[in-house]
């Protein structure tokens, strides 16, 4: 019997040490919808976006409240979550979707790679497919990853104000960025 517990201790321990996914609390997503005529810039952002990624299926899921994002004028901030994301009714963005090439990644070595990211990006109330590529960087064991995409604000019905049209960009440029952590 103890020879049966201690064989389940060490499977359960192996299966843990071996463990693929790794997560962050502190993702970084910024918001830029400053446009050619803005005055000033109109960007926002997050640090406090959840990701877990599982690198051997290359699953990952990627959550933000937004009225997480800070701008630099408190005004903005509020147009941004009253007016436009309405993040009372809306309170997350969520990403669900998988690094399409991951096994191409040796996460023993430093090195920077670059992995398509293919999902469906899903805020204020809207989903719609995203693909584009993130760059997966590994040194001394750590792995950060960052992504770049733009996102038209009308797919996901944020209406701009006539008064404020030509002040604010039609497509936002999101970017992501974050250092990741083995589950345990």
């Amino acid at each position: 019997m103890k020879n049966l517990l201690l064989i389940v201790f060490a499977v359960m321990t192996a299966i843990t040490g071996f463990s693929q996914k790794y997560y962050t609390k502190t993702g970084q997503i910024n918001f830029d919808a400053t446009s050619p005529s803005s005055p000033e810039k109109i960007e926002g952002i997050n640090r406090s976006g959840t990701c877990v990624v599982d690198i051997k299926s290359g699953n990952l899921q990627f959550a933000a409240l937004m009225k997480g994002f800070a701008f630099e004028r408190a005004l903005m901030e509020e147009h941004f979550n009253e007016n436009y994301v309405e993040s009372a009714k809306y309170p997350k963005a969520e990403f669900k979707g998988e690094l399409k090439n991951i096994d191409k990644v040796d996460f023993t070595k430093d090195g920077t790679h670059t992995v398509k990211v293919k999902g469906k990006l899903t805020m204020h109330g809207v989903s719609n497919e995203i693909e584009t590529d993130a760059k997966i960087i590994i040194q001394g064991g750590k792995i950060k990853a960052t992504a770049d995409f733009n996102v038209l604000l009308s797919d996901y019905r944020i209406s701009i104000p006539g008064l404020v049209a030509d002040k604010i960009a039609k497509t936002a440029k999101i970017g992501v960025a974050g250092s990741l952590e083995l589950l345990k």
